[in-house]
């Protein structure tokens, strides 16, 4: 039986992961277009999605950091 992975687990957050995704690939500048984006190379996707980590763990780190104190 196939699992799909890229099933978003909070539905009410896709809008958010969107957005956040455009924002990564601004960041490191890849043109994401909305729907379709087979023509990008894996390397541009692979920039976006490690961008988008980078992102993630910067965010923990400082809560962690505020946290502590």
């Amino acid at each position: 039986m196939a699992r799909n992975g890229n099933r978003t687990l909070v539905p009410e957050a896709k809008a958010a992961l969107e957005k956040f995704k455009m924002e990564a690939a601004s960041e490191v500048g890849v043109p994401l277009n909305n729907g379709y984006n087979g023509d990008l190379t894996s390397r541009q996707a692979g920039s976006i999605g490690g961008q988008m980590v980078k992102k993630m763990v910067e965010k923990f780190e400082n809560e962690i950091k505020n946290t502590a104190k």
